[in-house]
């Protein structure tokens, strides 16, 4: 146990140390990029992704994952579009839309949980799903994206401000981070995920209903989508349907940066922050010094190999 604490703790002070190490070499090249307004913009950027990858990470403790973030987090936007502007009011859109996230959360997990389906080929399946039902719902409205008509309080969700400084995105990255940190360790899922991970089948033994567990992570991780969803295209103002694109492999990159076990047992939400803050560092830099968008996804392709082949490496370490 001593020597697995001893690992996680050098882990996270490499990580420190590589942001760190960003942050002053993207000072260096830009000087736009440390100051006030950069970091804030760089923290509502990486807020999605650290709500979406807290419970992703868990998740990844129990050895699965869900590559349908992104898409269910352009389906919710989009949805949410859709019913504002032709069906029905804000408040009862949004929690309309955040239900049927969860739902694809929890086709997943029936899926992978009761269904025994690989979660690779589940969650590519539900991938492709949702965001083929993201275009329709635009093709529904006529057109190939939801912005004229949207009602005028439409974005106000999306762009409140708690105390009139801090927006609504970041206290609930604040409040998921801390209920998750709480979960992984005080809680009874997040002890049976990390008996899954390290061995689902003395899990099953031990009387653990794995098929269960699954099912409730997978959709919490639907919801979380969903909500990010919701309060992205409130706050833009729009909605599009190829919106998150790419968000899946975000997160994953976040994770496993984070210290996470593509075998599952392993794995923390105070990582996983440390990850998404190199993955957000990384991108908020290379658009300052404008790098070609096709050079920047040869980045994130590059991280997430080394971050993957260390896995192994460290394991047997």
């Amino acid at each position: 146990m001593l020597k697995f604490l001893r690992r996680f703790d050098q882990q996270k002070l490499v990580l420190v140390s590589v942001i760190l190490a960003i942050t002053l070499v993207m000072s260096i090249l830009s000087t736009k990029f440390f100051n006030i307004e950069n970091l804030v913009n760089i923290l509502l950027q990486i807020a999605p992704l650290i709500i979406v990858a807290a419970a992703a990470n868990l998740l990844m403790v129990t050895g699965n994952f869900d590559l349908s973030v992104g898409s269910v987090f352009a389906f919710t936007a989009i949805l949410h579009a859709y019913l504002t502007k032709n069906v029905m009011p804000i408040p009862m859109s949004i929690l309309a839309s955040c239900a049927l996230a969860t739902l694809w959360g929890a086709i997943n997990g029936f899926m992978v949980g009761r269904l025994k389906v690989n979660p690779f080929i589940a969650t590519m399946g539900s991938m492709y799903a949702a965001r083929g039902f993201a275009y329709l719902i635009a093709r529904w409205d006529g057109g190939a994206n939801i912005s004229a008509g949207l009602p005028p309080d439409f974005s106000e969700f999306g762009r409140a401000n708690i105390f009139g400084i801090i927006p609504i995105i970041i206290i609930f990255m604040i409040v998921i981070v801390a209920a998750f940190i709480f979960i992984e360790k005080k809680t009874v899922i997040g002890r049976y995920s990390y008996a899954i991970g390290c061995n689902k089948s003395a899990a099953k033994l031990s009387g653990i209903d794995v098929p269960k567990v699954l099912m409730i992570i997978y959709m919490i991780v639907g919801f979380l989508a969903g909500l990010c969803g919701v309060i992205q295209v409130s706050r833009v103002g729009s909605a599009y349907p190829n919106i998150g694109t790419g968000m899946e492999f975000d997160v994953l990159l976040a994770i496993y940066l984070g210290g996470a076990s593509m075998y599952g047992g392993e794995g923390s939400t105070s990582g996983m922050i440390l990850g998404a803050f190199i993955v957000g560092l990384v991108a908020n830099g290379l658009n300052l010094l404008n790098v070609p968008y096709f050079y920047q996804e040869v980045t994130k392709g590059v991280l997430l190999i080394i971050a993957v082949s260390a896995d192994p490496m460290l394991r047997s370490r």
